[in-house]
């Protein structure tokens, strides 16, 4: 499609290490359209953060390594562009929110100083002017005192200030691609609300597409149009909000939907899949799933499942329930995965 902004195709990402070699982004395809807003879930080590960086080209190498496949953005392959180029490209036209705002400022520099850093790098204009343009970038992330803020350094903001911060330097530029790897993390619920807003604010105002990678499927709700859902280095469903929230097709997806508190009850267990995420390994056969999966049988042990389509709307799940072949076994399965 013509309005495909960033598409992978067969990435994988490795990270070598003195006993193995770890896939740890193991043949993800992912597109993201021009001014979509694109949710990647999924637990602690999924690979959701791997996939990003990759994009980014920010994998630290050693040990990681992209193996194989190709990140496409405006049809030029990153994979194989110079790390000149991705410098270009970086802050310029795809911008990266990172989860911890105090790691990601220098603690030795100001605001000012590393917005107008950030804005001169890619674009012809004075000290003064981008020191002037700093200061209304903060003014449009809701800073108070944003005449002040930008001559005080990363330790003297609260953790909420940080994040508009890194907010405002994505903005500085006007990408036409942000990616924000869990933004709200360790912010209280408010702040959270107003961070949220302020990147759909960014996605209506500049028609900016955005990769929003989070573990938090209340933020997914309130701010995405499609969602992916990632396991073990794979993406095992995908489709739009309402879908995967609504109706997930894959048994992870609906462990994860079970997992969320119902407020309607004032007395409940919540649900816990069974397990945790394994670290995957190269060659290994198998669904990745399978052994914490309540609807495995033989052939999900034997064999890797393929992304099945499930019709023509773009929706898509990883599971051998959705194989005709199966037979009534696997329907049966499958009608009780809807219920």
């Amino acid at each position: 499609m013509s309005d495909v902004l960033l598409q992978l195709n067969n990435l994988h990402t490795h990270f070598l290490t003195d006993k193995e070699e770890v896939p740890a982004v193991n043949g993800i395809d992912l597109s993201v359209h021009k001014g979509e807003i694109v949710g990647i879930v999924g637990e602690s080590g999924s690979g959701k953060s791997v996939t990003s960086l990759s994009v980014m080209k920010l994998v630290p190498s050693p040990p990681g390594k992209i193996v194989e496949g190709e990140i496409n953005f405006k049809g030029e392959n990153l994979v194989k562009v110079s790390e000149k180029r991705m410098r270009d490209i970086r802050g310029n036209e795809i911008a990266m929110i990172f989860q911890d705002p105090m790691t990601s400022l220098d603690p030795l520099y100001t605001i000012g100083n590393q917005l107008v850093e950030g804005i001169r790098l890619h674009k012809k204009t004075s000290k003064k002017e981008a020191y002037n343009q700093s200061i209304d970038l903060l003014k449009q992330v809701g800073i108070p005192r944003a005449n002040e803020v930008v001559d005080e350094y990363p330790h003297q903001l609260s953790g909420g200030m940080r994040q508009r911060v890194m907010i405002a330097m994505a903005m500085s530029c006007e990408p036409e691609l942000l990616i924000a790897d869990e933004p709200t993390t360790a912010l209280d619920v408010t702040i959270q609300a107003q961070i949220l807003d302020l990147m759909i604010q960014l996605n209506k105002k500049k028609n900016t597409a955005i990769l929003l990678i989070t573990h938090d499927l209340g933020v997914v709700s309130e701010v995405c149009d499609r969602v992916v859902v990632m396991y073990s280095g794979q993406l095992v469903e995908e489709g739009t909000k309402r879908e995967v929230l609504k109706d997930p097709q894959h048994p992870y997806s609906q462990g994860l939907i079970r997992s969320l508190p119902n407020i309607k009850e004032k007395e409940q267990k919540l649900y816990s899949i069974p397990g945790t995420v394994k670290q995957p390994k190269l060659g290994e056969v198998g669904c990745k799933f399978a052994p914490r999966c309540e609807f495995a049988f033989d052939r999900c042990f034997k064999e890797n499942p393929e992304l099945y389509s499930l019709g023509d709307s773009g929706r898509k799940s990883r599971c051998f329930l959705h194989d005709n072949k199966e037979g009534d076994v696997a329907k049966d399965a499958a009608t009780t995965l809807r219920s």
